[in-house]
């Protein structure tokens, strides 16, 4: 389960609102911690934008977190959001959220599958295009199902 203070914490969103994690509960999520700099995000986000078309009508929401600067990105995660056709939830992990979710692990992307009733899946590290979008794929499929 993710801690109360990590669901409850308002992160800034791309489009200027604010999210909470605790704002999907009841639903499948998958968070993703990512960054525009990073190439395997770059490879990965496509992917995820496939993910969430497809499942988005079952109860399925994914919320993209950067883990860079709010201040200083805003603009560049705002067109990396319109070039990658981000068309889930964007925003930014305060620090708090980020050290909570990165677990010790620096590298990104790293992604959290989150059941209904909050519990924590499967964590995804890392980005192999040759093995991750069937794993990410069959973790959100076996998610709905239960």
């Amino acid at each position: 389960m993710l801690p109360a203070n990590v669901l409850q914490t308002e992160l800034r969103s791309a489009n200027g609102s604010s999210i909470k994690l605790s704002d999907y509960s009841g639903k499948v999520l998958l968070v993703n911690v990512w960054a525009t700099w990073c190439g395997p995000c770059r490879s990965e986000i496509p992917e995820l934008v496939k993910l969430y078309q497809e499942f988005q009508g079952q109860g399925f929401e994914i919320v993209g977190l950067s883990t860079e600067n709010p201040d200083a990105s805003g603009q560049a995660v705002r067109d990396f959001v319109r070039t990658f056709n981000m068309n889930y939830q964007v925003g930014w992990a305060t620090q708090d959220v980020a050290l909570y979710l990165l677990r010790g692990n620096g590298a990104i992307p790293q992604s959290y599958l989150i059941a209904r009733d909050g519990r924590i899946l499967k964590r995804f590290i890392g980005f192999s295009q040759v093995s991750t979008p069937s794993q990410l794929r069959k973790a959100v499929e076996d998610a709905l199902k239960s």
